[in-house]
């Protein structure tokens, strides 16, 4: 039987009473229970962390002596136990090293996914799908009008113009992932990273995963117009640079918001999509969905006395 707050959503995060543990604490706990490296999912100062081994080293890389006590590290489909329930990581296919844990308490399937993707993506693990009597998703775009574009069609805008480009991208998963496309399908481009996605994209060939050809920032070389460069650029350095010249400017993102003033749209999105999410529940074939991260209503009315969807919480 379904233990209805088996998961409960606290100040400090997504709690679960029995196992005495956070999955993606806000804040610092005694034991967390990580998705992946993200700051909105990997805080600071955790007691004893559980996670992959490539969320390890992107942790204590971007934290350093504040990245966590005792590291507890496991591989793919291994399983561990707290208290009683058992845990295992699962590929999410959203960035190196991103996880869906699986929790196991007597004889019922937990699935939380974290942040996960469908789309095709060679710089990170692929998803993999198990079955679960709950899921918990992330509901980022879970919108019917929300569909993402494919990603190789979005990057190949890029193609169309012979001016250098300042691409604004997250500094860990979609930079890495934005530079191997640009290696793959814009080859007349040569991509330059700023210092902070340089450091990411070392960790991600440690791993086995090249984020393409690639090299560091320089600033003589982006000033002379017209050498067909992409700078690949944290947000805020991105925004930083709002009266560049001699530039196309453009955002990798699955917000529309984002695309806001710029040269050129680039929907490239690291998260499903309302199709990706209806494909998610066909593979896991759970009998309840718990919704986080997001706006669940348009599921809970899509499915309405076919499937239980309980929200965890109410729009971000």
């Amino acid at each position: 039987m379904i233990i209805e707050d088996f998961l409960t959503l606290t100040e400090n995060g997504l709690y679960c009473s029995i196992g005495d543990f956070y999955l993606d604490p806000k804040k610092a706990v005694d034991h967390a229970v990580i998705s992946h490296a993200h700051g909105d999912h990997a805080v600071r100062g955790n007691v004893n962390l559980y996670c992959t081994a490539a969320s390890a080293a992107i942790i204590r890389h971007r934290y350093h002596k504040q990245a966590g006590k005792n590291f507890h590290i496991y591989t793919w489909s291994e399983v561990f136990e707290l208290n009683g329930v058992k845990i295992s990581f699962i590929p999410a296919g959203h960035i190196l090293g991103s996880a869906q844990i699986l929790l196991e308490y007597l004889g019922i399937r937990y699935l939380y996914t974290g942040d996960y993707k469908l789309q095709e993506d060679p710089t990170c693990e692929r998803i993999e799908f198990v079955k679960a009597d709950v899921l918990v998703t992330e509901t980022t775009f879970a919108n019917p009008s929300v569909q993402h574009p494919n990603a190789i069609k979005e990057i190949m805008k890029l193609n169309a113009f012979n001016h250098n480009v300042l691409l604004g991208a997250y500094s860990l998963g979609k930079a890495q992932r934005i530079s191997k496309l640009i290696t793959d399908h814009c080859q007349q481009r040569t991509t330059l990273v700023h210092h902070s996605i340089y450091s990411l994209n070392k960790i991600y060939e440690s791993f086995g995963y090249s984020p393409g050809k690639y090299e560091l920032y320089n600033r003589k070389q982006m000033k002379q117009p017209d050498m067909n460069l992409v700078y690949i650029v944290p947000p805020l350095t991105f925004n930083s640079y709002i009266r560049a010249k001699n530039v196309v400017r453009a955002f990798a993102s699955g917000w529309m918001k984002l695309q806001l003033n710029n040269d050129l749209s680039l929907l490239i999105s690291d998260h499903v999509d309302w199709n990706d999410i209806l494909t998610m529940l066909k593979e896991v074939n759970p009998s309840q969905v718990w919704t986080l991260h997001g706006n669940g209503t348009y599921l809970k009315e899509h499915f309405k006395d076919k499937l239980v969807v309980k929200l965890l919480n109410h729009a971000d």
